[in-house]
């Protein structure tokens, strides 16, 4: 008999008051925005305070929530059950505006509005690679701290960056003890041969920067970072931090794929990393799952059916008989359908058997509202899973 992967209980996950933070990461087009947004709603209509963070910058989840904008400030979300005693809200990682609070927050007003108006602080608080994973670090480190809510739901941006978080305080570590710090925080009144390092350390960077920022960028950088330099610690020990807590056991990560070949090589990629970082993987939702049909008629069987019928001369005794054959032959579609999922799904199942595994059928129509949220949140909440056969376990 073929081991089953064991089900993965997401109510227990969300009914656990030691569950503080739920990351869902997996690549793009998975369902995983929506699947984080119908965690997040029926967390907190079980009674949790929840928050939903998300650094997609897909419109979906604020659509779906009934919000007309998500920006960086929590927002609450109407339509929770009164009863349940919880609460939602939701908000979109802004990495300038959360770069900005970050220095207002850690500088004496006068080094913050230098810090701010530097052109050099401008770029990078706006579009340096890697900006945006350590300033989701930052925000979630923000929220946890706070203490307002007592589970956060982390919506990762799409494909294989969903986990370059992860490396942002070891990134954060290189940058602020690299080379290039050392050379702009060394005093302007170096000798020459300091100014043949400060050129070639500067020849490799600054035709990009000077395109961006101008003839100004090399002064404007050593501006920046002398005015920043007493700041560097706290972000390289606020990165720790937050990459501590990511480990810890309060801390659940879901991995959100869809039956298709790509996507679940890109989740057993996470699964992979994350075992690797000793991170706390709950499990794998499978979005989308075409469930076969419940007649018992294989594929060839219906399209040999088919074929059969539509053999037949028109006869007005039989008006049925082309109707009969388009249904067979839809049968015969959604049979291969089911059976080519299953068997993708079960490449990963056997590659990863101690992975639990939650499924969602597909549904006829796109979810946008919170009812839609709602019927995700039960679906997934469902006990029992489909292993590789498709069969649902007891």
């Amino acid at each position: 008999m073929t081991q089953r992967n064991p089900w993965l209980e997401t109510d227990r996950i969300i009914d656990d008051r030691r569950s503080r933070i739920i990351v869902c990461c997996g690549s793009g087009g998975v369902g995983k925005t929506t699947t984080a947004a119908a965690i997040g709603l029926r967390a907190a209509e079980r009674g949790r305070q929840v928050c939903v963070l998300t650094v997609d910058p897909a419109r979906r989840l604020a659509q779906s929530m009934g919000l007309t904008a998500l920006d960086n400030t929590p927002r609450l979300v109407d339509g929770v059950s009164p009863d349940s005693g919880g609460s939602l809200h939701a908000m979109m990682l802004d990495m300038k505006r959360t770069f900005d609070e970050i220095v207002e927050a850690h500088a004496d007003p006068a080094r913050a509005a230098q810090i701010l108006a530097n052109p050099f602080y401008q770029s990078l608080s706006s579009s340096f690679a890697g900006t945006q994973e350590y300033m989701a670090m930052e925000k979630l480190g923000q929220l946890r701290r706070s203490d307002e809510w007592d589970l956060i739901v982390v919506d990762t941006p799409p494909s294989r960056s969903a986990l370059d978080f992860l490396d942002a305080p070891e990134r954060l570590g290189r940058f602020l003890d690299g080379r290039l710090i050392r050379i702009l925080t060394t005093p302007a009144k170096a000798t020459r041969p300091f100014t043949k390092v400060l050129n070639a350390g500067f020849s490799m960077v600054t035709g990009t920067l000077t395109k961006i920022l101008g003839a100004q960028v090399l002064r404007d950088a050593q501006t920046f970072v002398t005015a920043f330099d007493t700041m560097f610690g706290g972000f390289r020990e606020r990165a720790e931090s937050t990459y501590r807590l990511l480990q810890a056991p309060g801390t659940a990560f879901l991995v959100v794929a869809a039956p298709e070949p790509d996507a679940l090589r890109e989740a057993s990629y996470f699964v992979e990393r994350l075992d690797e970082e000793r991170m706390p993987l709950a499990g794998l939702i499978l979005n989308r799952v075409h469930r076969p049909p419940t007649v018992p008629l294989s594929a060839p069987r219906s399209l040999a059916a088919a074929e059969t019928l539509e053999s037949i001369p028109n006869d007005p005794l039989v008006p049925a008989a082309g109707m009969a054959a388009a249904a067979l032959r839809l049968h015969a579609e959604r049979m291969s359908l089911s059976e080519r999922e299953q068997r993708v799904a079960g490449a990963f199942t056997s590659a990863h058997p101690a992975v639990p595994v939650a499924e969602v059928p597909a549904l006829p129509v796109d979810v946008h509202d919170l009812a839609g949220l709602r019927e995700i949140g039960r679906l997934l909440a469902l006990p029992g899973s489909t292993g590789p056969a498709g069969e649902r376990e007891s």
